[in-house]
């Protein structure tokens, strides 16, 4: 999702007291920064399908190896956030637009467009920075996940975990169903030809694909964005939405969706060179017939094409003066579309100081005469 050129956030009024770093990273966009560019890999889903024909069974297992990109675009300027209970905010952000589609089938599976952004702290609701994820799923449901991110020297502990259905409202109250076990033979599972290459263990963990992508890996750093629609306290924010098919009636949903929870490790892997890694594990739980049912989504990306936001593309309104201490502005010649001003300067004058500033740096040093010595 490409935005135009010369399309800048422009907060009117200015928001006061800018935080142009919401994190303590010198870039605006802080553990999101990295981001930026075009990913691809491979990947491995599952999901609980509720299930009207044939009748006589409430549930289809669908399972898909999967190919996996997204494309990671900065967006230029602060998104500004009013407030009425404390002063106003700026986030920062990045759009994106995710694609998967079936490995062995070559079937499209999902398209997602969104925007992920980093969320200063706030005195009212007192909450520590942040970042979000905002999306769009064609089939009928949007989401808002709200969470923390955290760096760390060394790997991520990726957890296993399970595709066990269970009460709604009660996690320990899991079923088990024959469906599962690739062993057994069912019309209630994807047919063999559409799961060749997945094992039992990958059913019994999806997590596992994960866990061995990086089995052979030195990953020097991970950097961990953990969010959900339904955030533990104190964490507030975030949920779904659905529609009404979805929804469904007085008899129930069709299939809600009812929580979005995701953890993405952002990992920079010891390589000659060093590369960026991307992996995630996403978990969406679909209400129908009185049962919460996993939906299971897990990937290992590589940068295709690296791009890291440049701090005046992100935040074009930067004080000049913060921007020179962390990396130099763009000069004109390079055809930036973008330009860093000083707050509330217009662009022609900025471009003319910037020019006098850099004639006067490639002026060559004025000769002066060496002192007389005395005979």
């Amino acid at each position: 999702m490409d935005l135009k050129d010369d399309f800048v956030f422009r907060p009117l009024p200015p928001v006061k007291d800018t935080i142009h770093f919401p994190f303590p990273i010198l870039n605006p966009l802080g553990p999101l920064a990295v981001l930026g560019g075009e990913w691809g890999g491979k990947g491995f889903n599952m999901i609980w399908r509720p299930n009207h024909t044939p009748p006589g069974q409430d549930r289809f297992l669908e399972l898909n190896l999967t190919l996996d990109s997204i494309a990671f675009n900065a967006i230029s300027g602060a998104i500004p956030n009013r407030g009425l209970l404390q002063p106003d905010i700026n986030m920062f952000g990045l759009t994106y637009t995710q694609q998967i589609s079936d490995a062995n089938v070559t079937a499209g599976l999902h398209i997602e467009p969104g925007i992920w952004a980093v969320v200063p702290a706030t005195s009212d609701p007192a909450e520590g920075r942040t970042v979000v994820r905002m999306a769009s799923i064609p089939h009928g449901t949007t989401i808002l996940a709200q969470g923390t991110a955290t760096t760390m020297a060394g790997p991520p502990a990726i957890p296993n975990i399970n595709i066990l259905p269970f009460l709604i409202g009660n996690p320990g109250a899991t079923f088990n169903f024959p469906e599962q076990n690739l062993a057994n033979p069912t019309a209630f599972r994807s047919p063999p030809v559409q799961i060749a290459g997945i094992t039992q263990a990958m059913v019994d963990n999806p997590n596992s694909v994960l866990q061995a992508a990086i089995a052979g890996q030195t990953i020097l750093s991970t950097t961990t964005l953990q969010i959900s629609t339904k955030p533990a306290a104190p964490l507030v924010g975030g949920g779904t939405a659905n529609t009404a098919f979805l929804a469904g009636g007085a008899a129930g949903p069709n299939a809600v969706s009812a929580v979005v929870s995701a953890t993405f490790w952002i990992e920079t892997v010891q390589g000659t060179p060093n590369f960026l890694q991307l992996q995630y594990s996403q978990l969406v739980l679909l209400n129908f017939n009185g049962l919460s049912w996993p939906h299971i989504t897990v990937a290992t990306l590589k940068k295709n094409v690296p791009v890291i936001p440049p701090i005046w593309k992100v935040d074009p309104d930067i004080p000049l003066k913060i921007l020179r201490e962390i990396e130099p502005p763009v000069p004109p010649e390079v055809g930036a579309p973008i330009r860093t001003l000083e707050p509330a300067k217009p662009t022609r004058q900025f471009e003319e100081q910037f020019e006098a500033e850099e004639r006067e740096r490639r002026k060559p040093p004025a000769h002066k005469p060496k002192p007389r010595t005395k005979p």
